[in-house]
C-alpha cells in the first residue's frame, strides 16, 4: 500500500510517498480503507519533533524526554504520521462483531498515528465508531482530535447554561470544537483568533470574536466565567482580571508553572487555573457523531489535498492561511442518508 513516510525530522520536506506493507486485522481489529485524514497541531509537532527545544515544548518540562524517547530521540520511531481518520472496513478479525465490511467509520489513533495511509488497523472496541451520516469523509476526519480533547476538558469544569466563556485560540482543531461544544452547553461564548479566521469563528456560532491582532481582551472589561486557552498563549496572570469572582482559568497546553499555579489556587482564592489531559473514551466519539447527526456541530473544511501532496498540505497549514480544517483526501464522497 502507499503512505506518507517520514525517516528524519525537519520541514514538510521530510514527507514522502513510499510503499509499504499493508496491515492485516488482528482477531479483535478493523481493517480500515482510509479515505481522509486531517493534518492536525499533533502531526506538526512529530514531524519536527527532533528539532523542538525544551523551552518551546507545549506541556511541563519533566514530559519532555519521555515525550522525545516515546516519538524517537534522533530519528521518527513512528514514521507514518496521521491521528485522525474516516474511511471504510474492508477486513475485521476473527472476533470482531460490531463492524462489518462496508461499514463507514471514523477515529482517532492518538499517538499510535499510522492515518497516513491507505489503510490502517485499529481495535474494534477503541477510538472508533460509526461516521456521521450527514458528512462527508474529509468532514468526518477532521473531528476526532479537536472534538473529544475539547469535549473531556471542558467536562472538567461544567459549563453552566447562561456563563460567560472565551476561548482563546478559537480556529483551531480544539478551540473551533469548544466554540460549539460550549454554546451547546448554553454558554455565551467569546472567540479570540487572527483577523483571516474572524468569519470561520462566527460561522462555528461564537456569540463574539475578539481579532486579536487589533485587540487585547484581557483589556475590554469583559469578565468571563471561564477563560479556556487552548496553547497557553496569555497566562493566569494577565487572565486574572477577566475572570469573575468563581472564573476558572483553564488550559490544554501548559507547562509546570501552570501546574503549580493550579496547586496554589486549589488551596486559596477563589479564581482557580485548571490545568487537565484528554482522557477520551469510545461513548465520547459517539457523543460527538449524535450532536453532528442532530445539526449541533459542524466541521468545516478548508482545503483539501491529494496523499501525495501531504507536504503542501502541512506547508498551507504552517504558513497560516487555513480557515478551517485541512485535510488529505483519497476519497470525498458523502453518505447517503437513509
Amino acid at each position: 500500500m502507499k503512505a506518507i513516510v517520514y525517516t528524519q525530522y525537519g520541514p514538510p520536506d521530510v514527507l514522502h510517498l513510499q510503499e509499504v506493507e499493508k496491515p492485516a486485522p488482528a482477531a479483535n481489529e478493523i481493517l480500515v480503507k482510509v479515505h481522509a485524514t486531517p493534518v492536525n497541531y499533533g502531526d506538526l509537532i512529530a514531524r519536527n519533533f527532533g528539532n523542538t527545544p525544551m523551552n518551546e515544548f507545549n506541556m511541563p518540562a519533566p514530559l519532555y524526554f519521555p515525550a522525545r524517547l516515546a516519538f524517537g530521540w534522533s530519528k521518527p520511531k513512528k514514521p507514518i504520521l496521521g491521528s485522525e481518520f474516516a474511511g471504510v472496513v474492508e477486513a475485521t478479525g476473527a472476533s470482531v462483531t460490531c463492524f462489518q465490511p462496508g461499514d463507514a467509520v471514523f477515529g482517532y489513533r492518538g499517538q499510535s498515528m499510522g492515518a497516513y495511509a491507505e489503510y490502517l488497523c485499529i481495535a474494534a472496541d477503541g477510538m472508533v465508531a460509526p461516521m456521521p451520516v450527514t458528512l462527508s469523509f474529509a468532514e468526518a476526519a477532521a473531528v476526532p482530535y479537536g472534538g473529544l480533547t475539547a469535549l473531556t476538558l471542558l467536562r472538567k469544569v461544567a459549563i453552566q447554561p447562561g456563563q460567560k466563556v472565551l476561548i482563546n485560540g478559537a480556529s483551531g482543531g480544539i478551540g473551533a470544537a469548544a466554540v460549539q461544544l460550549a454554546k451547546h452547553d448554553g454558554a455565551e461564548v467569546t472567540g479570540v483568533c487572527s483577523t483571516p479566521r474572524v468569519a470561520y469563528v462566527k460561522a462555528l456560532g461564537a456569540d463574539k470574536v475578539i481579532d486579536y491582532t487589533r485587540e487585547d481582551f484581557t483589556r475590554t472589561g469583559e469578565r468571563y466565567d471561564l477563560i479556556f486557552d487552548i496553547l497557553g498563549r496569555s497566562s493566569f496572570a494577565r487572565c486574572k482580571q477577566s475572570l469573575t469572582a468563581h472564573g476558572i482559568y483553564l488550559l490544554a497546553s501548559f507547562k509546570m508553572k501552570a501546574v503549580m499555579q493550579m496547586l496554589w489556587t486549589s488551596m486559596a482564592g477563589d479564581k482557580k487555573v485548571v490545568c487537565a489531559l484528554s482522557n477520551e473514551q469510545p461513548a465520547d466519539l459517539v457523543f460527538l457523531k449524535e450532536l453532528i447527526e442532530a445539526g449541533q456541530y459542524e466541521s468545516i473544511v478548508d482545503r483539501t489535498f491529494p496523499l501525495e501532496q501531504a507536504a503542501d498540505a502541512h506547508r498551507y497549514v504552517e504558513d497560516g492561511r487555513k480557515q478551517g480544517n485541512v485535510v488529505i483526501v483519497q476519497c470525498q464522497a458523502k453518505l447517503a442518508v437513509l
